[in-house]
């Protein structure tokens, strides 16, 4: 055998002479290739290896030899059993010499997947897929595996003609990137397949591949079977899916970005969001694939990719968002224990009684989320309204039109996206998103940094509002706190009601049921859907517990802001059926929820002032709007009287309601809410019978638990600045109410040296001609800046500016003047300027100046 050490000096035609392990390798080679590999020629060369496994390399490289010159000379058969010898040899050998034979093996392989003959491509693929299935003792420092990636690729994107062969040819490919995934991922030698030039092979590989899967539907669900034995191994769809989960399963918390960017880039490059049937394919298949604690970062990512097509169609824009909504989704039902925070990110889970709550973010993580949305929600607002304004400039009024609905979508998909995030974060956090977003929402004479109201009008503040408030119905939906104080805090109630106020039923409408979401606790709503007279009110079975101190100071101090809203709600001109039954059940829910023995007294005072103002009638409402008021008081005191339990109280009112139905079934709501309901002409005081009488009611509620002396006194809404800025239809008018209010309540100077008498006093005190006067003042100017014509009002309201700004200026000249100098001030006499000195001792310093 000393032959073996001199193998370049020994002619090769001498086979006796030849190393033995090349004998043994000739040998496993029959006569007739098409015989096959010799099984007891292939059983002596496995012993060898085995016995002698320093000779592993010099094999491997001697069949390597042998089978590119095989390839070169087209002898197919015999690259099958040089392959097969190979396989066999690296299930036998496990030692440490194995090294530099899997060096030669991958060699082989790579030659054969060089090769335009696509039976050897696949039966090279065959021969890594079996080597990537054995589990290596010690890692690999230095071996690559760029080639493979790029050339199974490759392979993944066959044109060939024929369709058996470019559908093998494919699967192929899938297999080898399947196998390159399981050799390296597990490897932590082997990162680097995570890097983005690896990335960007791996991925759309696969996507190119599952675009041509016939049921897109179940291929996100993770309870249906992703492959069958027989279909799963010959369809490319079936098994790049297989692959894509694989892979996404296995990336850890720093890799989720790079596995995630090349998927919205072939997304991209192949226009799949619209439709976007398959990219919510693609996410459904990601979320459910890697690990929960993952979620936030697939749900960034998809926001960035929203943030660079921010001027894309409207179409694509609209699919981007509604993988946005799946992926929320899909991350809100994961869970994963109780209480604990992942190691990676800042993710937490909680779980309650009733159950776990999904995972959520912690920090300004959210809020990032939602500003994201608004200001897409916004830019989508501009942009309708540009495409508007085109339509009405141009004859497409069709395409406009078509543009415009298109925007809706987009905007329809950001609202169910905000919403169902929302829903689904915990109290104390959706409570931050409620401020987060009534902060955004414009508001009448309220500072707003976020929305340039000036710029998009009326229009589309009034839009950006609607959106804006349907989004928080959707936050809010599900919410429950133990107290109204923290679930009502002054910054979020304060705008939310100067939003009541607006000339507009609709938003009325979203305000009211914004507050009942957070009011009621109980879930009482759907018992109480529908303005109607409730003959028995304990058969709702209405659930309520008693009200908290907490809750008692919040009436306390908000009780009177709520009634005031309510009352000026109930005289709106365009309520419509649904504001008035959002009416009642707002009443109907505050007397369940936070309704103390104070709190039904002042709702009663509210009540008998509704019914006083729509018999009064001082500011001329349309006879249905009086009608419904009436409807909506009879509605709530027959529903207030039944749950307090005061057969005397019951008794008054189902008497006043009985008379109603015999004589005006026009003030009940069964009656007056039909289509064909008929009106009188006037509503008679004198009939005392059919209206709620204020001494009675304080007779039935007389002694202990109610001070029903409180009653005598009517209630009256204090009219504040808030009415003014908020019913306003646009800021000319309401900057040119305000000056004129401001220069007409400018104190003459006359009036400041007036001497203080008794008579004086005795006038300040009787405002009964003061008001009257006052009311008809507001009513000149209403009618002033409604009539007149506008060069009238321009020129007026100039003159009120400039007088306002030189009373200004003249007060900052007053108040902002340079400090004296002991160098000297300069003054102006007779047109020359002259220093006046000023000693040091004369100078007036402020204390803290002074030590």
């Amino acid at each position: 055998m000393e032959s073996e050490n001199n193998e370049s000096g020994v002619c090769g035609c001498c086979g006796p002479l030849r190393p033995r392990y090349k004998r043994l390798v000739d040998n496993i080679f029959p006569e007739d290739p098409k015989d096959g590999l010799s099984k007891s020629d292939m059983e002596k060369l496995t012993f060898y290896a085995v016995s002698a496994p320093e000779k592993l390399d010099r094999i491997g490289a001697y069949l390597a030899e042998r089978l590119s010159r095989d390839v070169v000379r087209h002898r197919y058969w015999n690259v099958v059993i040089a392959m097969e010898a190979l396989d066999q040899l690296l299930m036998a050998c496990h030692s440490q010499s194995i090294k530099p034979f899997v060096e030669s093996f991958l060699h082989m392989v790579a030659k054969l997947l060089e090769s335009k003959e696509p039976k050897l491509q696949v039966l090279g693929t065959n021969s890594f897929v079996k080597f990537a299935n054995i589990e290596e003792d010690t890692p690999s420092y230095h071996r690559r595996y760029d080639f493979f990636v790029s050339q199974f690729s490759a392979m993944c994107h066959s044109t060939h003609e024929d369709v058996d062969t470019r559908t093998r040819i494919r699967v192929a490919g899938i297999k080898g990137l399947q196998g390159v995934v399981r050799k390296t991922v597990n490897d932590e030698l082997q990162a680097i397949i995570w890097e983005p030039q690896h990335m960007d092979k791996l991925i759309p590989s696969m996507l190119f591949n599952m675009q041509d899967s016939d049921d897109l539907d179940r291929a996100g669900h993770p309870s249906t079977p992703s492959v069958s034995d027989q279909d799963g191994e010959e369809n490319p769809a079936t098994l790049a899916e297989n692959c894509f989960r694989e892979l996404l399963g296995r990336a850890a918390y720093g890799n989720m970005n790079n596995a995630v960017r090349p998927v919205l880039v072939h997304l991209d490059n192949h226009h799949l969001w619209e439709p976007n049937e398959f990219a919510v394919s693609c996410f459904r298949i990601i979320m459910y694939s890697i690990q929960a604690q993952h979620s936030h970062h697939v749900i960034q990512q998809v926001l960035g990719h929203l943030d660079m097509h921010n001027k894309n169609t409207p179409r694509v824009r609209a699919g981007i968002v509604q993988v946005l909504l799946e992926t929320v989704a899909i991350a809100a039902k994961g869970s994963v224990g109780t209480a604990q925070k992942s190691k990676q990110g800042d993710v937490f889970t909680f779980q309650n009684e009733h159950g776990t709550l999904p995972n959520i973010w912690l920090g300004p993580t959210v809020l990032e989320v939602f500003n994201t949305l608004l200001k897409h929600l916004r830019m989508s607002v501009d942009f309708e309204l540009g495409e508007s304004s085109r339509r009405n400039s141009s004859s497409s009024v069709s395409s406009g039109r078509s543009k415009e609905s298109e925007e809706r979508i987009v905007q329809n998909a950001i609202i169910q996206t905000i919403g169902f995030f929302g829903g689904n974060l915990p109290d104390y956090q959706r409570a931050e998103v409620m401020m987060f977003i009534m902060g955004k929402v414009p508001v009448y004479g309220t500072p707003c940094h976020t929305l340039d109201t000036v710029k998009i009008g009326h229009q589309g503040t009034k839009r950006i509002q609607t959106m804006l408030l349907s989004s928080l119905i959707m936050v809010t939906s599900g919410f429950k706190s133990k107290s109204m104080a923290a679930a009502l805090p002054p910054p979020f109630l304060d705008p939310l009601f100067s939003i009541s106020l607006m000339e507009d039923g609709e938003l009325r409408q979203l305000v009211l049921e914004i507050l009942h979401n957070i009011i009621d606790r109980h879930d009482n709503r759907a018992k109480l859907r529908g303005i109607r007279i409730i003959p028995n009110v304990a058969a709702l079975k209405i659930k309520r517990e008693k009200i908290s101190k907490q809750d008692v100071a919040f009436m306390k101090k908000h009780g009177q802001q709520l009634y005031r809203h309510i009352y000026l709600g109930c005289k709106e001109d365009d309520n419509m059926h649904k504001n008035f039954e959002l009416l009642f059940t707002t009443l109907a829910i505050l007397t369940i929820e936070l309704a103390s023995e104070e709190v039904v007294i002042d709702l009663i005072r509210l009540n008998i002032a509704l019914q006083d103002m729509a018999l009064a009638n001082e500011e001329n409402m349309s006879m249905s709007l009086r009608c419904g008021v009436m409807a909506l008081v009879a509605a709530y005191l027959n529903f207030l009287s039944q749950m307090i339990a005061n057969p005397s109280f019951c008794q008054h009112v189902s008497k006043v309601i009985e008379l109603r139905n015999m004589d005006a079934p026009y003030l009940l709501p069964e009656h007056i809410f039909r289509d064909k309901c008929t009106f009188p002409e006037c509503l008679d005081k004198e009939e005392r019978a059919l209206y709620f009488q204020t001494a009675e009611i304080t007779e039935c509620l007389a002694g202990p638990g109610y001070n029903a002396e409180r009653l005598s006194i009517p209630y009256v809404p204090q009219v504040t600045d808030e009415d003014r800025l908020t019913r306003r239809k646009s800021f000319v008018d309401t900057i040119s109410l305000q000056v004129d209010i401001l220069s007409n309540n400018l104190p003459d100077k006359s009036q400041l040296a007036e001497e203080i008498t008794f008579e004086t006093l005795k006038k300040a005190i009787d405002t009964s001609g003061l008001e009257e006067q006052e009311r008809e003042r507001r009513r000149q100017v209403m009618e002033k800046f409604q009539k007149a014509p506008f060069e009238e009002l321009a020129a007026h309201c100039e003159s009120k500016a400039n007088m306002l700004n030189e009373r200004l200026a003249h007060i900052f000249e007053l108040t902002i003047r340079p400090p004296p100098s002991p160098s000297g001030v300069v003054s102006v006499s007779s047109g020359h300027a002259q220093n006046q000195s000023v000693p040091v001792y004369e100078m007036k310093f402020p204390d803290l100046c002074v030590y």
